[in-house]
């Protein structure tokens, strides 16, 4: 199917745009989004666990983490080995997940809103294994 990633771009890039504005009102951005919504599914993380998942450069997670941190939205907690950061949400950055997760629900929502509940569910079904498959081809180089 040529053209998918193309489509998928031009909708990718106004969609984090919406966001960072939706997010800006709480001086946040997509990229500290990402980790918030990290630790809040997954609870106290390292950032290679983030990094790792995102396929992010370690270096770009600490310097989010950084910013949360001076932010208040997450805490270090100590980890078995004192060279491991292991992170987690405050009760501050609970408190702003939970408003910003609404607005974004209400986003999602609006934006869904004239597709058919089958195509959404088809979409979000894709999506996973679109990602698995680059990944899988990303470690397997030889292909």
């Amino acid at each position: 199917m040529q053209g998918f990633f193309q489509r998928y771009l031009s909708v990718y890039r106004p969609l984090i745009s919406k966001l960072n504005v939706l997010l800006g009102e709480h001086d946040l951005s997509y990229s500290l989004w990402q980790v918030i919504f990290f630790v809040k599914g997954n609870g106290p993380s390292t950032l290679v666990d983030i990094s790792t998942h995102y396929n992010i450069e370690k270096p770009s997670i600490t310097r989010s983490v950084h910013r949360l941190e001076e932010m208040q939205l997450i805490k270090q907690i100590p980890g078995k080995d004192r060279r491991e950061k292991i992170i987690q949400l405050t009760n501050l950055g609970e408190e702003i997940y939970q408003v910003c997760r609404s607005k974004i629900t209400e986003l999602e929502y609006s934006i869904m809103k004239e597709i058919p509940e089958e195509m959404q569910e088809t979409a979000s079904q894709i999506f996973p294994l679109i990602r698995e498959n680059l990944i899988n081809k990303e470690g397997n180089k030889s292909e």
